[in-house]
């Protein structure tokens, strides 16, 4: 009997793993001992989550601290065919400063700072950067602003599947805290 997910690629979204920064635990109190737990834990639940053949667009900030590896390095460690889009930590990195992303009628503008975004862009926005330090503004999905947080925090490190965040039907969303939350949605005109 053929794996049906085997034959069929899928597109995933995630951005700020901080791979190697120790100080990025307790400033998102990240439910980890230590930084060689959490690049193990980040490392095993991308690669659990994401094949070979899909496509992972990373929002930004690879890893961070003196003695930090490079993205290329932790590239290489990770499944999927990955693009990314430069954050404010990723000297050195091939990626771009943002890139518009067409998926089933929508198109969403993915870069890494949302502050960042043109003033002429009016639909929606997937980012990270802000991580779970602002949750009034920045929660995992903010109708509102129409912006969507794919920082690792709010989407339980792992990588985001994009027909899981369509299938939420996110115009209706008002808000949304993190990925396992219950949406509030818009109220029904009457």
């Amino acid at each position: 009997m053929k794996d049906e997910r085997a034959e069929r690629k899928s597109i995933y979204l995630i951005g700020d793993t901080h791979f190697d920064h120790a100080n990025i635990i307790k400033y998102c109190r990240r439910p980890f001992a230590n930084v060689e737990a959490m690049n193990k834990f980040l490392i095993r639940s991308w690669n659990v989550t994401v094949k070979d053949r899909d496509t992972v667009y990373f929002l930004g900030d690879w890893a961070y601290g003196r003695r930090s590896r490079s993205a290329g390095y932790w590239v290489r460690h990770l499944n999927g065919h990955i693009f990314s889009v430069n954050g404010s930590h990723d000297r050195g990195a091939k990626g771009t400063k943002f890139r518009v992303l067409h998926y089933a009628g929508y198109s969403f503008l993915l870069i890494h700072d949302p502050s960042e975004k043109p003033k002429d862009w009016y639909g929606w926005v997937i980012h990270g950067h802000v991580h779970n330090n602002s949750l009034k503004d920045y929660p995992f999905i903010n109708g509102e602003r129409r912006t969507i947080n794919v920082s690792v925090e709010l989407i339980d490190y792992k990588p985001l599947n994009i027909d899981f965040l369509l299938a939420l039907n996110i115009d209706s969303i008002r808000r949304m805290k993190t990925s396992r939350d219950a949406p509030e949605r818009w109220e029904a005109p009457f």
